[in-house]
């Protein structure tokens, strides 16, 4: 089974001018942990997560100064469609992270992460011939 066969291709993603609080407060809307970040071409240029935001001060006033930009992970490590799953749990364990978009042709077309991986596991493969989300 490939990443295309699972990713969610609804990914949530926000500008990396966009204020910090904007991020964190999507992430809590929509129940989510992770936002790809465009910039100013659509390009991907990074991901945060909702572990940059354990790492700052409990002072609302610096949260609200600070932009996506100044907080984002900007050395990401991205998947193509045709990867397998096996490789993208390693790729997801070796480099400590939680999800991996998914690129082709320079273009994001999806995302994966842990709990992905994870409900595959705990259902089972084989009722997985198309992802839940994509139903």
């Amino acid at each position: 089974m490939r990443l295309q066969d699972i990713m969610n291709t609804d990914v949530e993603v926000i500008s990396e001018d966009e204020p910090a609080e904007n991020a964190q407060y999507r992430m809590q809307l929509k129940q989510i942990h992770h936002l790809v970040v465009v910039g100013k071409e659509e390009n991907v240029v990074g991901i945060i997560s909702d572990t940059d935001f354990k790492a700052l001060p409990k002072k609302r006033s610096i949260r609200e100064r600070s932009r996506v930009s100044d907080m984002m992970t900007r050395d990401i490590v991205t998947a193509k469609p045709a990867t397998t799953i096996k490789n993208a749990a390693n790729l997801l364990r070796g480099h400590t992270i939680g999800c991996l978009p998914v690129m082709e042709d320079h273009h994001l077309v999806g995302i994966i992460t842990i709990s992905d991986l994870l409900e595959i596991i705990g259902r089972g493969v084989e009722q997985f011939a198309v992802h839940p989300k994509h139903k």
